[in-house]
């Protein structure tokens, strides 16, 4: 079975990772569940509950030097939700967290990337948002926009988030 990795950023369908890991799951993949610092607090009492989905821990901040990696090595990786700001922050080279590092790594080391926006239409007319956009595919990065995506301001559907969309995006990354 292979790896993927599945990152997952904080925006409002990480309230619904889960589906997420199941819809990767369903397709065949082991999925290790990596999550931005922000995205962590939001499923902090239930960590363990997506560990023991994915049978990985749940990985949302850098190992220290002394410490093996917790996760066998990804064939693929998920990026989604994807919001502006780890958009530009990952475009810009700035891989503070370990959900930032692990896929600006993997495409330069040829792990096929897929990262899946989800954002509004006044975050996405942000200039460096466009360029970000174009700065990842520059390197190799599939950006798969869902149908409806971008979406108007408080209107995305964060319970109907498309995974199947990112994970079918996969097979031609």
């Amino acid at each position: 079975m292979s790896v993927l990795y599945l990152i997952a950023c904080a925006a409002g369908p990480t309230r619904h990772v889960d589906d997420g890991v199941r819809a990767a799951r369903a397709s065949g993949w082991d999925v290790c569940l990596v999550l931005t610092p922000s995205a962590a607090r939001w499923w902090e009492p239930r960590l363990p509950e997506l560990a023991a989905l994915t049978g990985h821990p749940v990985r949302h901040q850098y190992k220290l030097p002394h410490e093996r990696d917790a996760l066998p090595k990804a064939d693929a990786m998920l990026v989604a939700p994807m919001t502006t700001t780890s958009a530009c922050k990952w475009a810009a080279g700035i891989t503070d967290t370990v959900a930032l590092g692990l896929p600006a790594e993997g495409v330069h080391l040829g792990v096929p990337v897929v990262a899946m926006p989800f954002w509004s239409t006044a975050l996405g007319a942000q200039p460096a948002v466009g360029r970000a956009v174009e700065t990842l595919r520059e390197q190799g990065v599939r950006v798969v926009f869902a149908p409806g995506e971008p979406h108007l301001p408080k209107q995305g559907d964060t319970v109907a988030f498309p995974w199947d969309v990112g994970l079918d995006s996969l097979t031609g990354a």
